[in-house]
């Protein structure tokens, strides 16, 4: 038996019970969303039905509930967020999106469980309008618990190809796919690669788009030709050094970062290796630093400042319309050549 709440109105979280199912499961068939399976749809209209649930529009129309402020929320450290050029960026165009319009952005870097307990606090007192999520690793719960508390949410990246959240995303896989053919068809045939972090999405598909590329010139990829890093200069040095220790032949190397290409190409200067003429290097994200090294980085260009302004537009479409369904948006890719291969 439910119980009714004590107003005497079902409330969501009724209808969840009743239907077996999560808190943001009955908000995405409410708002008619996409990412539900027709079956647990079925099953939460029934429950809907039965309790006579009425959707509480007014409620996010109450004065004081639009507090005209956003947070762009990274779930990373300082270090990181200053050291890498994409978050500058990132931040850029969303300061773009926002700048005709009256809402302040606020910076919040989440970084300890704590911390994202804070957070959800201070979104559960509806401080905010809505939230922009950048850099989400696959088991990060945060765009779930604000989907459950019906906060506006938009992710820079996904968590997995199943992602029912709105998000704004590049093509990971086909821009390094593209990377990856382009060494092979400048005469490059034994290519390794540096992964970024596998618990997060976007490092995953650059590695598929590399393990494509590869099958389509030779056979399935071994794993010592695959060196894990996870986004960092540091982590590029490392890895570069374990695929010379283990492939001393190899003639190419694609990084998934620059950052990590940059690492890359101090350890072969180290180890005396001359970029290109003995190994080629391609990286990803065509940041500023592309420019910079010596010779300068190939690198495949995601617009990340058109990602920022996207996620701005997606999450002021969804703040003025809560009923809107979400949305997913993937931006193209291209590769910038330059002298290092």
């Amino acid at each position: 038996m439910v119980t009714k709440s004590r107003t005497g109105q079902p409330t969501l979280e009724e209808v969840a019970a009743l239907a077996g199912v999560g808190r943001g499961t009955v908000s995405r068939v409410v708002n008619n969303s996409p990412g539900v399976k027709d079956t647990t749809r079925h099953l939460v209209e029934q429950a809907i039905a039965q309790l006579g649930y009425i959707p509480n529009r007014a409620a996010r129309a109450l004065a004081g509930s639009r507090t005209d402020a956003v947070a762009l929320v990274i779930p990373e450290t300082e270090k990181r967020f200053f050291a890498e050029p994409y978050f500058s960026e990132i931040v850029h165009g969303v300061g773009d999106g926002l700048a005709d319009t009256e809402l302040q952005l606020l910076l919040t870097l989440v970084r300890t469980e704590k911390e994202r307990q804070r957070f959800l606090q201070y979104a559960r007192a509806r401080r905010i309008d809505g939230v922009l999520l950048v850099s989400v690793h696959d088991s990060d719960p945060l765009p779930d618990l604000l989907a459950e508390m019906e906060i506006p949410t938009v992710l820079g990246g996904r968590r997995s190809g199943e992602e029912p959240v709105s998000y704004v995303d590049s093509d990971n896989v086909g821009g390094a796919r593209t990377a990856v053919r382009h060494l092979f068809s400048s005469g490059r045939r034994a290519i390794a690669t540096i992964t970024g972090p596998l618990d997060m999405y976007v490092a995953q598909c650059r590695l598929r788009g590399y393990e494509e590329a590869v099958r389509e010139h030779a056979t399935r990829p071994a794993p010592s030709w695959i060196a894990h890093g996870d986004f960092t200069e540091e982590s590029g040095r490392r890895a570069m050094a374990e695929l010379l220790r283990l492939h001393p032949d190899l003639d190419a190397v694609f990084a998934a970062s620059d950052l990590m290409a940059v690492g890359a190409l101090h350890t072969l200067r180290a180890a005396g290796r001359r970029v290109p003429e003995d190994v080629a290097v391609v990286g990803f994200d065509d940041s500023p630093l592309a420019r910079h090294t010596d010779p300068q980085l190939s690198s495949v260009r995601q617009p990340v400042e058109e990602m920022g302004r996207t996620m701005a537009r997606v999450l002021l479409e969804t703040i003025n319309d809560t009923s809107a369904a979400w949305q997913h948006v993937v931006l193209r890719t291209e590769l910038v050549r330059r002298a290092s291969g």
